[in-house]
């Protein structure tokens, strides 16, 4: 393409961004994205969630003459995406089992003529005779792939069915641009994308994986009901998820938040599909503000105004973590992404993974899933090192997805929580001999029971078994049960011992515990300062403080926004110029049928309320209204900020 037509074709870029899309300029990667995808370009795009990956093929799909088929792996997805393109004026339909036979109808007649500028479908689809025949009579200019690292063994959702996109792509005539779009995915998932889906000298771009408007805390309750029962009460006013493991804990979680008179409803592969879709559309349309689920929940929802999202148990890889955790502050409001921490979670996640007879991708052959179990096994054991490092919690998902991080981000618990430089040679020492101890006796026992022996407890399994016995048997009475907890925490994820990867994790002596006990040996560890002994909550003193602290009770800090920093209007924001307009959205939504962050995300909704818009170009001056929802909604928003301002 000459430099002229490039430059044309990024000015109706722009042009469509702004008269579409309601923004006045892209984020950071999207034009070079959109660019080289006008140019004809393949392209592989890193980023994070609510960074707005989508735009980087929407935006050419409306400048591109033709077709453009993006393939996205759920239904709920493909529908949120399409709901808002209508809203935004733009011809967009979907192709999934969901449609009754005369819908998928009307779908193949808009297409055909030519009146459908975006089509979603999902893999499986790609190879019927009746989709071979739909593109063969609708040129197609563009192919976008959604959640890319879906095609990767080693991704965290691995899906069968993204195997047939290149012989999908290969099929068409001519040859389109591809476009391969996910949030998380390592180095080897990036290199397995660009190989699987046979992508022809892709442009890549990472644009990072910060997202800075998202407050990333991880606490280790005694009781976590009651720490889960705090935050979302503490957070009533705003819409949130919470990630449980299994289903039964969704189940008795829901119920323990529903008896608590909060608005909750469930989700997860158990229930009915009937009952599932009703109770994704209260989540979705506000009438429910709480959804507990399982990991089956989330991929395909596109919901803006999450405001918090709580892992109620520990997920097994930081991929998925990140993925989930990402689904709150999608419009670039402040959110809280809280991870509710207990030893069990490792015992539970490494249960599920060398258990799971759901495994896909060569487990069949033994060799295979031997390799797989290793390898989700290993990303367990990073995920479990997030949950209980005491640095910095961002740095460490950047440094994990290979990206540089300072050494505190200044926002997150850990960051925010007073640590000491602790001298603990000899305490390191105790507990090594510990274990060492128990070796020789010839057993090997998990955390907590190290912790008891230690601590000099005196539970009725140390005393059957004669562990009390040890001449390390209360060597360490003096040390709390959370201070010891996370000294073995740290002896571990420095090598110094072993947590075996089994269904019940046992610690074990390694060839560097032995470094330990040199002349010249120091181990320092960095600690949150403990308060006295008659300052601790539960019995005899020495136990944790229930609930997530200075999450549950205290008001909501100034956190950053998407880009980092504070909008220059942020101060000037009317709370109850923002509560009008967001009942006004909620009746507009109803009355449509749709959900209400279509209309207008909080974050528009936010900058209307501190920039007081009085005429309709004042309105299309905020981010995220554009041409069309200006002449749907602009009359009934300026009348109610008007009336607002007269009062």
């Amino acid at each position: 393409m000459a430099a002229d037509d490039s430059a044309s074709c990024m000015a109706r870029a722009h042009d469509v961004l702004r008269q579409r899309f309601g923004y006045a300029s892209f984020r950071a990667g999207q034009d070079l994205l959109v660019e080289q995808l006008l140019q004809g370009r393949d392209c592989l795009g890193v980023m994070p969630t609510g960074a707005g990956k989508s735009l980087c093929y929407q935006v050419p799909a409306l400048v591109l003459e033709g077709l453009t088929v993006v393939i996205s792996p759920l239904i709920s997805l493909m529908k949120d995406q399409v709901d808002a393109l209508r809203s935004n004026g733009v011809e967009a339909d979907c192709l999934n089992s969901s449609l009754a036979p005369a819908e998928r109808s009307a779908v193949l007649r808009r297409v055909a003529e030519g009146r459908c500028r975006i089509l979603y479908v999902a893999p499986e689809r790609l190879g019927t005779p009746e989709f071979s025949r739909l593109v063969a009579q609708a040129p197609v200019a563009l192919v976008a792939v959604d959640e890319a690292h879906c095609i990767s063994h080693w991704g965290h959702d691995f899906r069968p069915s993204y195997g047939d996109i290149p012989r999908f792509i290969d099929g068409l005539d001519p040859r389109p641009a591809v476009g391969a779009y996910t949030a998380t995915a390592t180095q080897r998932v990036r290199a397995d994308i660009e190989r699987l889906l046979e992508l022809r000298a892709p442009f890549v771009l990472v644009t990072g994986f910060d997202r800075a408007n998202l407050h990333f805390a991880v606490e280790r309750p005694r009781d976590r009901p009651a720490a889960l029962l705090a935050f979302v009460q503490g957070h009533r006013e705003e819409s949130g998820i919470v990630y449980c493991a299994t289903r039964r804990a969704v189940e008795e979680v829901c119920e323990a938040l529903c008896s608590a008179g909060l608005a909750a409803t469930r989700y997860h592969a158990g229930l009915g599909e009937e009952e599932r879709r009703a109770n994704q559309d209260d989540f979705l349309y506000d009438r429910k503000a709480v959804m507990v689920a399982t990991n089956a929940f989330g991929m395909g929802i596109d919901k803006s105004n999450v405001g918090y999202v709580v892992h109620y148990h520990m997920p097994q890889n930081l991929e998925s973590y990140y993925q989930e955790a990402g689904r709150a502050g999608r419009d670039g409001s402040p959110a809280t992404c809280l991870l509710l921490y207990g030893p069990a979670d490792v015992q539970t996640n490494t249960y599920l993974i060398t258990h799971s007879e759901e495994r896909e991708g060569g487990d069949a052959d033994p060799v295979a899933r031997e390799e797989r179990i290793n390898n989700d096994l290993a990303l367990l054991r990073q995920m479990t090192f997030y949950a209980t490092t005491n640095d910095c919690l961002r740095g460490f998902i950047l440094r994990y997805f290979g990206e540089a991080a300072p050494v505190s981000c200044g926002d997150c618990s850990n960051c925010l929580t007073a640590f000491e430089d602790l001298d603990m040679t000899i305490e390191a020492q105790k507990a090594v001999s510990c274990v060492f101890r128990l070796r020789e006796r010839g057993r090997s026992v998990g955390k907590a029971l190290i912790t008891d022996i230690l601590r000099g407890s005196r539970n009725r399994r140390i005393l059957e078994q004669g562990l009390d016995t040890l001449t390390t048997y209360g060597i360490m009475a003096d040390c709390s049960t959370s201070r010891l907890r996370a000294l073995l925490d740290v002896l571990i994820e420095k090598g110094h011992l072993d947590l075996t990867e089994t269904e019940y994790p046992v610690v074990r002596i390694n060839e560097r515990s032995r470094a330990l006990f040199a002349p010249d040996a120091s181990f320092t560890v960095k600690l949150p300062k403990e308060k006295p002994p008659s300052e601790r909550g539960g019995r005899d003193g020495r136990g944790e403080k229930d609930g997530p602290e200075g999450l549950a009770s205290a008001p909501p800090r100034a956190r950053r926004t998407a880009d980092g920093a504070p909008s220059d209007w942020e101060a000037d924001i009317d709370p109850q110029l923002f509560e009008r307009l967001r009942t006004l959205r909620t009746r507009l939504a109803s009355e449509a049928g749709m959900p209400a962050y279509i209309v207008f995300t909080n974050a528009a909704l936010r900058e209307m309320a501190a920039r007081k818009p009085r005429t309709p170009e004042e309105l299309l001056q905020v981010s995220g209204v554009g041409a069309t929802k200006l002449e749907r909604y602009g009359a009934d928003f300026l009348a109610c900020i008007q009336e607002h301002l007269a009062r």
